[in-house]
């Protein structure tokens, strides 16, 4: 996993110094409640946004933050990753992700090997961690994602997860629904969200509504 790690991070690297086209791009989203996996992580409205900078030859970098109700209150997540496509309507992506929280204690802060397949609106994919969050051990996430265009403006996604792990605090599996449109330059995203297990931060039968605006 190390390996992979360090070649995706030096691929990226060599890429920014090879590859002078780059396309830049932010977003920036309001939500009433932020879920990871099906596990609540700020306890109520969140404040997110990241940028990215992707290059033509495929390889891409970029950061993610939001607004939690634990480790200090801020998520910051960086990443580095490699897409592309077998044909026209099969494509794949694997990258590195580092979780992090620079205002809560390090051994909370994990990173994961992660990788998808998508065939024209489904997509497969994993995320891999030999130490997971708070240093539980290891895990092992996989899910599918389903998305499908209701009419011009309104589309349907599908989600289902299952999680893997040393920890049995950290396996469940979740699920969602989302209607997603656009109107006057914002996104708009209405989710459902559910999870196997009953009571604490897991989901249980969630609303969540977002507003977003691309950068």
């Amino acid at each position: 996993m190390k390996a992979l790690k360090t070649a995706i991070v030096a691929a990226t690297l060599m890429s920014g110094a090879s590859v002078m086209a780059a396309e830049v791009s932010g977003n920036v989203a309001l939500s009433s409640d932020y879920f990871f996996r099906g596990i609540d992580q700020s306890g109520g409205e969140a404040l997110s946004g990241g940028f990215d900078v992707a290059f033509e030859n495929g390889f891409y970098v970029g950061t993610w933050a939001s607004s939690i109700d634990f480790s200090g209150g801020l998520e910051l997540d960086y990443y580095a990753g490699y897409g592309g496509s077998f044909s026209e309507s099969v494509s794949y992506d694997i990258g590195y992700l580092f979780y992090g929280y620079p205002q809560g204690p390090s051994s909370e802060e994990f990173e994961e090997i992660y990788g998808s397949v998508s065939f024209a609106d489904a997509t497969v994919g994993f995320a891999i961690s030999d130490d997971y969050y708070a240093s539980t051990g290891s895990s092992t996430y996989l899910y599918v994602d389903y998305g499908v265009a209701l009419s011009d403006s309104v589309s349907l996604g599908i989600h289902y997860g299952t999680m893997s792990a040393d920890d049995p605090a950290n396996e469940a599996d979740d699920y969602s629904l989302s209607l997603s449109t656009e109107a006057a330059g914002l996104g708009f995203d209405l989710s459902w969200i559910d999870s196997s297990e009953d009571g604490g931060l897991f989901a249980d039968n969630e609303i969540v509504l977002t507003i977003s605006k691309s950068l």
